[in-house]
């Protein structure tokens, strides 16, 4: 694990040593760490992102087609594989979902929504919601991915709200994606006006395509089938939803700020976390976890990010938090990063208990 140290370069009257004021008078905002990035950046390449998606559809098809000739014994690599490959379903999604995949909106709509349908995934009511995460990022009590709960919050749960929530805080993090997709994407009655529309049309859409595309797989599988081509690749999928996204803004040394000392450019600077996985997954995945210049701007597409992030190690490497994914990474993670308070940071559930 390791945190850059270069310092950053003189940003018009940025002081270099601006991460070390108290946040409410730091005077970095998101605009001078923009300016330091290159146009190419943010400029849309159809060719690419049509090279992307197609890349994409192959891989999603060759993983299904080995499941169908493959032998028993090697299912479970081709779940590993055809899992990823529909997670780069998602992150092109996601690009849909921020518009930096397209000019033209409803062809953003379009591709969004279908490459979401295997997994299930209402596009708006998703979009939504995911655009809040990014505009109060680590922000206490606002954020909605993946936020710890305050000690007096989890106090409050019965005894089986405080069980489930210590699993996927633990070593069953991995399942923690399901229940965000489950509990949050489905309601479209939490949502206003013209988004609620939206997002009932997404829904509507998801549920049509689950009750044509279960049955008929169903009646020509059979119940493995449907466990075999559905199930278990969705699963691996929720495994590295749920690994990206919590890794992302979970470290024991990245603080969540409190609302009224919220910093928009710091907590997106310094509370991303930039983590390299095998080359493998950055490939099926579209270099996602390169994470922090996402968050700096969505309307940066996924074949830029790369780009940006070593503009950001020129110029602002001493406020980024740099990792590479292992075991003991989540380790670390999910033993320790389980409850949130502003005057101790993270608290485990064993200090918590032991008290």
């Amino acid at each position: 694990m390791t945190l850059s140290t270069n310092p950053p370069e003189q940003i018009s009257s940025i002081p270099i040593d601006a991460k070390q004021l108290p946040l409410k008078d730091n005077p970095l905002r998101l605009k001078h760490i923009l300016k330091t990035l290159p146009r190419e950046c943010f400029q849309k390449d159809m060719r690419q992102a049509w090279s992307a998606l197609g890349f994409n559809v192959l891989m999603v098809g060759l993983g299904y087609w080995g499941l169908s000739v493959a032998p028993w014994f090697l299912l479970p690599v081709l779940w590993v594989f055809t899992g990823t490959a529909l997670t780069g379903f998602f992150v092109l999604a996601h690009d849909c979902g921020h518009r930096s995949f397209a000019k033209q909106r409803w062809l953003n709509d379009l591709v969004g929504h279908t490459l979401m349908l295997p997994l299930i995934y209402p596009f708006h009511a998703w979009r939504i919601l995911h655009n809040h995460h990014h505009k109060y990022t680590n922000k206490m009590d606002v954020d909605n991915a993946w936020q710890p709960f305050r000690p007096e919050v989890y106090t409050q749960f019965d005894f089986a709200l405080q069980w489930i929530y210590r699993r996927v805080r633990g070593r069953f993090w991995w399942l923690g994606s399901i229940g965000h997709w489950g509990k949050l994407h489905f309601d479209w009655r939490q949502f206003q006006g013209k988004a609620r529309e939206q997002a009932k049309f997404s829904v509507l859409v998801v549920i049509g395509f689950a009750a044509i595309a279960f049955p008929v797989l169903f009646v020509t599988t059979g119940f493995w089938g449907v466990v075999k081509f559905w199930l278990m690749p969705w699963l691996v999928y929720h495994f590295w939803m749920s690994t990206f996204t919590l890794v992302h803004h979970t470290m024991p040394d990245i603080a969540f700020q409190e609302p009224d000392q919220w910093h928009e450019a710091l907590a997106q600077l310094s509370g991303t976390v930039h983590c390299e996985y095998a080359f493998w997954v950055e490939w099926l995945c579209h270099h996602i976890n390169v994470h922090v210049p996402h968050h700096l701007s969505t309307a940066i597409p996924s074949y830029r990010l790369r780009m940006a992030h070593e503009s950001l190690r020129k110029n602002w490497g001493s406020y980024l938090y740099e990792t590479e994914f292992s075991w003991a990474l989540m380790q670390e993670i999910t033993d320790r990063c389980h409850l949130y308070s502003a005057d101790q940071g993270y608290q485990s559930f064993q200090d918590y208990h032991s008290r």
